[in-house]
């Protein structure tokens, strides 16, 4: 069915990854609006934090669970719910005009983002031939960077025109449409789908116990964490060094898109036999050389330079998440725990995303500027170059037994 679907339209693979791109923009629609929101509701910068980051409260504690529905009971349906969700969640956003509910919203977006992103691998690996599986997984893990991107791209120039609330209806419009794509194009899930208690109870038992979904998760959460704290900030200290929002936006989107091109190489080079450690070791050491160029004082780098750290910063370190999806059909306990695994993946992430921004706004604030950024960033890299050796050791293991 799979097969015919695409001979009619896109590949259904590629259907999946856009909703994801829609999902994706709920994200990237907050940073461009942030100093106008700012300004109206009088956040310091650790509000401001949470608030790009609130969107990751329900993936900190309901990853596992996304991921054993998403197995369980179906994962087009978890999709599609998700899509739904972010839709109705940014929909009410434009009516609330206070931090507080603003800030529920977020987390309700939060769930919708989860149920949407989290079955996306396993749809993809139940529609694609297994020699593309690699690629194709690069793909996918662009969907982040390239909604954020367009996001913060789009943002800036349509602000003027709507106010927040109506740029907060054209993403809702986005995931609304996307759900009656994936609806329409990805196949159904087999009738078979379905667990009882027991099955879920034991695909939860075998993740949490095997070792490659926590070093998974431990990895993606010291990637995510300070990608969005770069990217997120990046209109406010643009705002604040009093750079043109429209400028501001189009210079924060280059440095979110890029990110997509890392995803896309690393699938391919994976593909082409690269040894997955070498990649992450690559994508977490650009991350921090990129950070210390673009914020620490001592290096004394002109503002061309420090965008070109930013881009380097983004750019290579996508290498990293793309290297973790594919890992993931790799060192999942089974094949019947691949969602589950990217759920707790996504649910470690999440816990990343949501303390990385306040922090790196906390730091700022402590220091009166951005220039230890560099710091929290490099923590970052040096657990995730450690972690990239733990993984190497794990797919060796397996690979001998």
């Amino acid at each position: 069915m799979a097969e015919a679907t695409a001979r009619r339209g896109l590949d259904p693979a590629l259907i999946v990854v856009l909703a994801a791109v829609s999902a994706a923009l709920h994200v990237g629609k907050l940073p461009p609006a942030l100093p106008v929101l700012q300004g109206m509701l009088g956040l310091s910068l650790v509000q401001a934090g949470f608030l790009v980051s609130m969107v990751q409260l329900a993936g900190m504690g309901l990853g596992l669970l996304v991921g054993l529905a998403g197995d369980g009971l179906g994962l087009r349906r978890c999709m599609l719910t998700g899509l739904l969700v972010l839709s109705a969640a940014s929909v009410a956003g434009g009516f609330v005009h206070d931090a507080t509910g603003l800030l529920a919203l977020r987390a309700c977006e939060g769930f919708g983002f989860l149920l949407a992103v989290t079955p996306g691998p396993s749809l993809i690996r139940r529609s694609v031939a297994s020699g593309d599986l690699d690629a194709k997984l690069g793909l996918w893990g662009a969907y982040m960077p390239l909604g954020t991107a367009l996001a913060l791209l789009a943002g800036p120039w349509l602000l003027p025109h709507t106010g927040w609330p109506g740029w907060w209806w054209l993403v809702a419009s986005a995931s609304a449409v996307m759900a009656a794509w994936v609806w329409r194009a990805v196949p159904a899930d087999p009738a078979t789908a379905g667990a009882s208690r027991a099955v879920w109870s034991r695909r939860a038992g075998s993740t949490l116990a095997a070792p490659g979904p926590w070093l998974l998760g431990f990895s993606f959460a010291v990637y995510s964490g300070q990608w969005l704290a770069v990217i997120g900030f990046l209109p406010t200290v643009y705002a604040q060094a009093q750079i043109a929002s429209v400028t501001a936006g189009a210079l924060t989107g280059l440095a979110a898109a890029v990110n997509m091109v890392g995803n896309i190489v690393a699938g391919r080079l994976l593909r082409r036999g690269a040894a997955p450690r070498t990649l992450l070791r690559i994508g977490f050491a650009a991350m921090a050389v990129g950070a210390a160029y673009a914020f620490m004082p001592v290096l004394d780098a002109g503002p061309l330079v420090r965008y070109a750290a930013i881009l380097v910063f983004s750019l290579v370190g996508g290498l990293v998440p793309a290297t973790l999806f594919a890992l993931c059909v790799r060192l999942a306990p089974g094949s019947d725990t691949v969602s589950t695994t990217v759920g707790w993946m996504q649910q470690c992430s999440a816990f990343g995303q949501f303390i990385g921004p306040p922090l790196v706004g906390w730091i700022a604030k402590q220091a009166g500027g951005w220039q230890w950024t560099w710091a929290a960033t490099g923590a970052c890299c040096v657990a995730g170059i450690v972690l990239a050796g733990r993984l190497h050791a794990l797919l060796a293991r397996r690979a001998t037994t």
